[in-house]
């Protein structure tokens, strides 16, 4: 047996040792403590050595092109940055750096750097402060979102263009799954058990960190701060252009609403549901749900203590797929630049539509959990 503190709702409880493939559930509000995965160490480092392959097979070659009218463009990945910093969207360039580069690339490398000490059961140094950094990191990892972006964008032009998939769209598939099937085999609690019985098999001086306990006003009063921002940044984000075609030198800028109901007029349904869910429910509701989330802890609200850490839990995990939209933008972007031709900018509301994602994600970070059982005995 093992006491181990519910993450969500502060809950000791004690854990007997677990057979592969079995996790265990904090009784009060359902979260999972630990799961233990066959062969865990060896297939998080397998898939992460994969998913840094495939990575960087699909930088050089190319990632997707079109024909049609007489007009052909292409880009890779490297050659989608470079066009967002020419035409001076150097905030979207780091975005998508970071998001679909650096951070999983940081993350892969963390995830070896970790493992391959561990088979032969020594101590990485600085391991549990790496991790811990790792799980910090995890939620900023967008590469399958912009794999859904790049397949939203190829149906709203495949009616105007012959779509070509490159080389590095079918490696980039290959490494959003690898990287997918490294995730879904980390448990922290048992990585952090290993990295502690490894710790004290080296003979290594402890890691002795002291926790401070959460300071729960500051989380209420920064989790305000965060909605607010967000509610603000979401006006620009629906009133203004997200996107601008230019064909034949006349702009035709168009919002996200506006994009929604011309798909929908042109029979996209489905992606027209699509972005209208990722990019107008989804972050609708979470700024809703946080705010009452946050005013019910504030309040000292006892009642509905399982349904408030459901829709945390929601609200925590469909956030960043508003992303969406954003890179659909800058796919397109990349896709379309031929001048006066026909080309398409990212609008205003792009900024101020990824300001929203990202606050609300912080938001819901801020967010401390453990306030919804504080009066709970």
């Amino acid at each position: 047996m093992e006491l181990i503190k519910c993450h969500e709702c502060a809950l000791k409880v004690n854990v007997p040792l677990l057979a592969e493939s079995q996790k265990a559930h904090c009784p009060r509000c359902g979260y999972v403590l630990t799961a233990l995965h066959k062969n865990a160490v060896e297939r998080i480092l397998v898939f992460s050595i994969t998913a840094l392959i495939f990575l960087f097979v699909s930088l050089p070659f190319e990632f997707l092109s079109f024909q049609g009218n007489g007009l052909e463009n292409s880009f890779n990945i490297i050659e989608s940055i470079n066009i967002l910093v020419r035409n001076h969207y150097e905030v979207l360039a780091v975005l998508e750096l970071l998001t679909i580069f650096i951070i999983p690339v940081f993350i892969l490398l963390s995830l070896i750097y970790l493992l391959v000490p561990l088979l032969s059961g020594k101590y990485p140094a600085y391991g549990k402060q790496l991790l811990n950094f790792v799980f910090k990191l995890m939620p900023w990892s967008m590469v399958e979102i912009f794999l859904i972006g790049a397949l939203v964008s190829l149906i709203k032009i495949i009616s105007m263009a012959d779509i070509h998939l490159g080389a590095s769209f079918y490696a980039f598939i290959f490494f959003s799954l690898s990287m997918t099937a490294a995730v879904l085999h980390i448990d922290k609690h048992q990585l952090f058990n290993q990295l502690t019985k490894a710790e004290n098999k080296t003979e290594q001086r402890p890691n002795i960190s002291v926790r401070k306990s959460p300071k729960l006003q500051s989380s209420i009063q920064t989790t305000w701060a965060l909605i607010v921002t967000s509610i603000i940044l979401y006006i620009p984000a629906n009133t203004l252009p997200i996107m601008t075609t230019r064909v034949f030198g006349q702009d035709d800028p168009s919002t996200i609403l506006g994009g929604v109901i011309l798909l929908w007029q042109m029979g996209s349904y489905p992606i027209a549901a699509v972005i209208f869910v990722a990019s107008i429910a989804v972050p609708v509701g979470k700024i809703l749900v946080l705010a009452w989330l946050n005013y019910s802890v504030q309040k000292q609200q006892v009642d509905l203590t399982l349904g408030r850490i459901k829709l945390y839990r929601i609200a925590e995990f469909v956030g960043r797929w508003s992303m969406v939209d954003v890179f659909v933008v800058i796919v397109l972007m990349s896709l379309i630049q031929l001048g006066d031709t026909m080309s398409i900018y990212p609008g205003a509301a792009t900024l101020a539509f990824s300001g929203v994602v990202v606050l609300t994600m912080l938001a819901a970070m801020s967010f401390n959990p453990q306030l919804i059982w504080k009066t709970v005995k």
